[in-house]
């Protein structure tokens, strides 16, 4: 069979490898990288996908796992052991906060929350069983954009890790190792797969020590990921570049739109000038915006449920980064699990919505939005 190349690699569906002899054996632990044993530990379609996603976020190596979430969990265990302290950005991904507050704590960990206000200077939070901070680059669910360089400096000064969470921009627009992170995580789930079809996480390490604890803790935990899985966003990965320029198009045409309507209250885009990091995203987005944004209509649920029943082509789901345009309800979903006094701290209200920009023509998308807007 040595004549087949295929162009595209094989979906290598298979949990475990063999071998010829106890001496193919030992060469797999003597030459780690040059054979397979157990999907568990490594399979060429994860692999590969890990390979790519790294290549991008200009890493040292990466290694992907069963969810975005699992990405974050071997983040920490990779940088942190009981009786450490972990800092988060306050505005972040509710199930981020969930992970961190409510169950890493039950092992042992401290977790505190840094004020948005108080991002860049860290003097009082940081403690000395303090090992990182967490933050992303584009915040979930009010895209407040991150000075990664300037926060990368911060944490330096105090001789703790930088994690980045960078799903929303990806590295098309931001490569937060370059900026200074130590780790970047996304959700594969979204825009690198791009077509909801995968679930599925990457952790990308700048540095070599980092990614061989990350392999350790992904094969220990079994945070792994399946070959079907890697190769469907393998493939997905192929057209990321094309597609994030053609949703942050969109996005931007929509944000105008919606900004100027009546029915619309406010709307949260970096691609807008009067956005308060609209120079820094431009700068460090390479002069693109992503395609995620939100918007706050009337704050009542029976005005939600109308606009939200009265669209035809744009669905109400709770995830974000397809090729199909997409509404979400962080109150309702993604941040539900945080209190009403900390829902009300970050603004995530009743009426605001989150709109994922696909690449649909955005006269579709203006259409269905106008529609549906007149009966809030």
């Amino acid at each position: 069979m040595s004549h087949i190349h295929p162009k595209t690699t094989p979906i290598y569906q298979t949990s475990v490898f063999t071998f010829e002899d106890l001496d193919a054996l030992e060469q797999y632990f003597d030459e780690p990288g040059q054979s397979y044993m157990y999907t568990r530990y490594q399979n060429p379609n994860t692999d590969e996908l890990a390979q790519e996603i790294s290549e991008l976020e200009q890493g040292a190596g990466a290694m992907v796992t069963s969810s975005g979430t699992s990405a974050l969990l071997a983040a920490v265990l990779t940088l942190c052991k009981a009786g450490d302290h972990v800092l988060y950005a306050e505005e972040i991904y509710g199930g981020s906060s969930s992970l961190l507050v409510q169950e890493l704590s039950r092992m042992g960990l401290e977790v505190s929350a840094v004020p948005t206000v108080d991002t860049y200077t860290l003097d009082k939070y940081v403690q000395p069983n303090t090992r990182l901070l967490l933050a992303e680059t584009m915040s979930n669910p009010l895209l407040q954009v991150l000075d990664t360089q300037r926060l990368a400096a911060e944490t330096k000064r105090h001789n703790i890790r930088l994690v980045i969470d960078n799903t929303f921009a990806t590295p098309i627009l931001t490569k937060p190792l370059v900026l200074g992170a130590d780790i970047v995580i996304h959700s594969i789930t979204k825009y690198l797969s791009g077509h909801s079809d995968v679930t599925a996480g990457v952790v990308v390490c700048g540095q070599a020590d980092d990614l061989e604890r990350v392999r350790k803790v992904v094969k220990i935990y079994g945070l792994n990921l399946s070959p079907f899985e890697g190769w469907l966003a393998a493939r997905g990965l192929k057209t990321l570049r094309l597609r994030m320029k053609q949703h942050s198009s969109n996005a931007l045409i929509l944000a105008k739109y919606l900004q100027d309507h009546p029915k619309v209250e406010r709307v949260w885009y970096p691609g807008l000038a009067d956005h308060p990091q609209h120079e820094l995203a431009k700068r460090q987005g390479q002069g693109m915006f992503g395609g995620m944004m939100s918007f706050r209509i009337k704050d009542e649920v029976a005005a939600v449920n109308r606009f939200m029943q009265a669209l035809e082509h744009i669905p109400f789901a709770p995830s974000l980064a397809g090729v199909t345009t997409s509404v979400s309800h962080p109150l309702g979903t993604s941040h539900r699990s945080l209190s009403a006094e900390e829902q009300q701290k970050l603004g995530i209200t009743v009426g605001v919505i989150r709109l994922s920009v696909g690449i649909e023509e955005p006269e579709e998308l203006i259409a269905d939005l106008e529609q549906a807007l007149e009966q809030v």
